[in-house]
């Protein structure tokens, strides 16, 4: 993945203060446009693989000396040319690849994926179940402002804008800015999200808001082999940082962690605090199967309590 960090202004300099969050009603504008980005790419590999007619060309022998004014040809660059690989169609590969995996479950990441839902290959298998990222939007009040620090494609911002909150999109890979701005255009949420292409780390000091979201990547579908997962193996920083970055921006928080994560050092966060923070932790069940557990601090957390929530095959689809 591309990474672009967003650095902290330098001394001296003003704070640059996103304006989204002056005016809430703005329209994100999305610039860059991935289909124009396509078929460039596709022009100027069809530009390298174009070579010089050899039919009448004649060779030169050995020892042989070269003729005047005759031109060494580039023949090992033409032929790396050739072989460079296209980053994009690479990612295209890889996703259908993945796809084809997960396919049965893509009305449970997004119910309106028929309308045009866009995904890489790694939102396959990181996207929260639209049901559970919907369950977790309730907590928030309308007309909240939510950071989601680790935006993806875009489900949960999306589930949060629908709630009617005004969101902070942060992801540090441009690609997946992109899927997620159409993603909300989707949904007709647009409006109500502001896409930030940057490092959550770097920014966070600069951020406030009423709650944050944490859906850190949990290390690839491999975490399911660990028989406890620990925060440290959360990417990428452990949990212990990630949700201290997350508290210089708003005592709430909710976190939707692997299913197998020690749920006593979840609980633990609560307790960087002071005063330490309500907590409350839910497994989230999808076609009765146990996706992830989603715990809840501050005013998110209702009375302390370990509880299932699940969602039947119909529910799911729909």
């Amino acid at each position: 993945m591309a990474k672009t960090n967003a650095a902290p202004p330098g001394p001296g300099r003003r704070t640059r203060v996103l304006p989204f969050l002056h005016n809430r009603t703005t329209t994100h504008r999305f610039f860059r446009l991935l289909d124009a980005t396509a078929t460039k790419t596709a022009r100027r590999r069809r530009r390298r693989l174009t070579a010089r007619p050899t039919r009448n060309r004649r060779a030169t022998r050995p020892g042989e000396p070269k003729r005047p004014g005759a031109a060494e040809e580039p023949q090992d660059q033409a032929v790396g040319a050739a072989r460079e690989p296209d980053a994009a169609a690479e990612a295209d590969v890889d996703a259908a690849v993945v796809a084809g995996k997960y396919w049965a479950h893509r009305h449970s990441l997004f119910s309106l994926y028929d309308r045009g839902v866009r995904m890489d290959a790694e939102g396959w298998y990181s996207a929260t179940p639209e049901a559970v990222a919907a369950s977790q939007a309730a907590r928030a009040a309308p007309g909240d402002l939510v950071v989601d620090a680790f935006a993806g494609c875009g489900g949960n911002s999306i589930q949060f804008a629908a709630r009617g909150c005004y969101v902070v999109a942060v992801e540090i890979d441009p690609r997946k800015v992109e899927l997620a701005a159409h993603n909300a255009r989707v949904y007709g949420v647009e409006d109500r999200i502001e896409f930030v292409v940057g490092d959550f780390f770097r920014l966070a000091p600069f951020l406030k808001a009423d709650l944050v979201f944490l859906s850190p990547p949990w290390g690839g579908p491999a975490y399911i082999h660990a028989p406890i997962y620990t925060l440290d193996m959360l990417k990428p920083k452990d949990g212990y940082t990630t949700f201290q970055a997350a508290q210089k921006i708003a005592p709430n928080a909710i976190m939707f962690l692997p299913r197998t994560v020690d749920i006593s050092q979840v609980e633990e966060l609560s307790w960087l605090s002071c005063p330490p923070l309500d907590f409350e932790s839910e497994e989230n069940y999808i076609h009765h199967r146990l996706k992830g557990i989603t715990a809840y601090f501050g005013r998110t957390a209702g009375p302390p309590s370990y509880h299932c929530q699940n969602w039947d095959d119909e529910q799911a689809a729909d």
